[in-house]
């Protein structure tokens, strides 16, 4: 009987060593932050659609100018080639390709091959101007939401700054200046990240006095490193939030100004030059007017809604 219970007993039990570095270890699966976002991201079906557009806009912008360059006067002194609708463009230059698709321009020049050309000269506009505004106005504002002695000097340089409206800013200097593309840079980078900076500092006072911050800086953790470890990471989504709809509203200000005269030179192809140059025969050269128009708009609504898309996507909340 002895030898049946202790055979019982070794079937129902097993004795294993005891491990102190494996009984340490947490079995449990990597977390990848940004990896959980594109997941999240590209869960929208939608999303894949408005790449798939913006991929197919970049690619027109960049490439179709470097194998047909555009030229606007290279019929200016052949006036049977002014104003030929996409028809009568194809007709008259013998058919095939795509230059002519659109027609023809007010100086004989392929709509076509216009637009890709400036639509490239605004995205490239549109980038470096948000990229400038949104460094600084993330570096300033950060420091400026955390720290009390620069709060005081920073909120008498804006109220002064803010009572102006940015919009005559921009056109008076634009007149005083010059209308280069480095005059275009140089006036919307001027005072356009004091705005991005005073939206972050709103947020970091939001977040500046919670547990985690207080404990580094009764541990003395210098104030950039809190605001860039502690602080920073916190506004990702807040981040990708301003990003969607600075970069939008570049390309519809560079369109505006140009609309009313105060755009870049004659020498620098832009949206908003094609369609301050169409807006008085657009009724008439229709096919002149809204391609521009058109092409302007979807960029503008393909960056923002892809912009707020990733926005939600890396908001910690759609995480947990």
């Amino acid at each position: 009987m002895e030898n049946e219970k202790r055979i019982a007993e070794n079937e129902l039990f097993t004795f294993i060593d005891h491990d102190s570095i494996e009984s340490e270890r947490i079995i449990a699966p990597r977390y990848s932050y940004w990896r959980s976002v594109l997941r999240v991201f590209f869960r929208k079906k939608s999303n894949w659609v408005f790449i798939a557009l913006f991929v197919l806009l970049i690619g027109c912008s960049f490439i179709i100018p470097i194998f047909a360059p555009y030229s606007p006067y290279e019929n200016v002194t052949v006036p049977s080639t002014y104003h030929l609708s996409p028809a009568k463009a194809m007709s008259y230059f013998g058919g095939g390709g795509l230059k002519w698709i659109l027609g023809s321009g007010g100086t004989g020049n392929s709509i076509f091959y216009g637009i890709w050309s400036s639509a490239r000269t605004s995205l490239v506009l549109a980038v470096i101007c948000a990229a400038i505004n949104m460094t600084i106005g993330i570096i300033v504002g950060a420091l400026w939401g955390y720290s009390k002695g620069v709060d005081q000097v920073m909120l008498v340089i804006y109220n002064i700054i803010a009572n102006v409206p940015y919009i005559l800013v921009v056109t008076v200097l634009m007149y005083v200046i010059g209308s280069g593309f480095g005059s275009f840079i140089f006036v919307f980078t001027l005072t356009g990240w004091l705005g991005i900076a005073y939206f972050f500092r709103t947020q970091v006072m939001i977040i500046r006095d919670r547990e985690y911050s207080l404990a580094s800086r009764c541990l003395g953790t210098p104030t950039l490193r809190i605001v860039s470890k502690n602080i920073l990471p916190f506004l990702v989504s807040v981040i990708v939030t301003l990003l969607a709809s600075e970069l939008p509203s570049y390309i519809s200000l560079e369109v505006f100004l140009s609309y009313i005269g105060a755009g870049l030179s004659a020498n620098v192809n832009s949206l908003g030059r094609m369609i301050q140059e169409a807006q008085t025969a657009f009724l008439i050269y229709p096919w002149e007017f809204w391609p521009p128009v058109a092409i302007a708009s979807a960029i503008t609504i393909i960056l923002y809604v892809l912009g707020q898309n990733l926005a939600d996507a890396s908001d910690p909340r759609t995480h947990m």
